[in-house]
């Protein structure tokens, strides 16, 4: 790389104003998920298409740019850097906890269906009888 494409503080400055645009659409979420709102910004496509063009900004970036960046711009570029890594991370987790949290109770309801619905049995099962599944409610059991 010559010396002028390490100088590049324009790209520095976009990823940045992507970034403080990406955290607040994040911090958004983590507030709605708390208070149990489920409409998230992230699901917006605009916020999608930062997301993605972001992803490949930052693929695509060379951390000797950051360095020889001056002093000012590459503190404000680290300190965003790693407040968005942290606001991510609690991100991610909110999602676990809110997935993890709507699958069990549909495999407690689908439980509770089949239990309902479970022919009472006075002696015990018959030869070759399995009992069906209600198919009240379909969930992965993979995941």
């Amino acid at each position: 790389m010559s010396g002028e494409a390490l100088n590049d503080t324009p790209r520095i400055e976009r990823l940045i104003a992507m970034a403080e645009r990406l955290i607040s659409a994040l911090e958004y979420d983590i507030a709605a998920l708390k208070e149990g709102r489920t409409i998230l910004a992230t699901a917006d496509p605009e916020i999608q298409k930062l997301t993605a063009i972001y992803g490949r900004e930052a693929q695509g970036f060379d951390p000797r740019i950051a360095q020889s960046a001056p002093a000012p711009l590459r503190q404000r570029f680290v300190a965003i850097t790693a407040k968005f890594r942290e606001v991510l991370q609690l991100h991610a987790r909110m999602i676990a906890r809110v997935k993890n949290a709507s699958e069990g109770m549909i495999r407690a309801i689908a439980a509770e269906v089949e239990r309902v619905n479970a022919p009472t049995r006075t002696y015990g099962p018959r030869p070759g009888y399995a009992p069906q599944s209600s198919g009240a409610m379909v969930f992965n059991k993979v995941v």
